[in-house]
């Protein structure tokens, strides 16, 4: 169930801002989020992360601070609302990874495995690093199962 609603989320996102400015597929945010956190879609948040992508508040900032319902990003409510959204958090991972795309890996094109090492080790700790402990084994089981996970 958790990946139906993450596919609707992606489709929603991709409706407003069009597919051509999204540098995450659906299939890559389908990945990231199982690798994070199973696709955990409760609404939870733990210590300093929440929602299916375990975002904290410094990457929903630099994501450029999306919110659900129009709330003012500058509400006090607005990076756990939007963290715990689907939708919202899928826009959050989106901005991020705008902001932040590179080749981490060194293999000459940003793709998904730049964009799940980029979500993990932050836009500035990728380079070079491989994928770490249980994130990196469920990133690449679900990169096998989807086949081919493109950008």
């Amino acid at each position: 169930m958790a990946g139906v609603v993450l596919v609707f989320a992606a489709l929603c996102v991709a409706a407003v801002f069009g597919q051509s400015d999204l540098p995450v597929t659906q299939q890559c945010l389908g990945c990231i989020c199982e690798a994070i956190s199973s696709c955990d879609t409760s609404g939870s948040c733990a210590g300093d992360v929440c929602g299916p992508f375990r975002i904290t508040w410094a990457y929903w900032s630099d994501a450029g601070k999306p919110t659900v319902g129009g709330e003012s990003p500058e509400a006090v409510t607005a990076y756990s609302n939007c963290a715990r959204d689907t939708y919202c958090s899928a826009l959050a991972v989106q901005g991020y990874m705008h902001k932040f795309q590179q080749d981490c890996n060194n293999d000459g094109k940003i793709d998904c495995d730049d964009f799940a090492l980029i979500h993990k080790l932050g836009g500035y700790g990728c380079k070079g690093a491989a994928f770490p402990g249980v994130y990196g084994e469920r990133y690449l089981q679900c990169k096998a199962i989807v086949g081919g996970v493109k950008p």
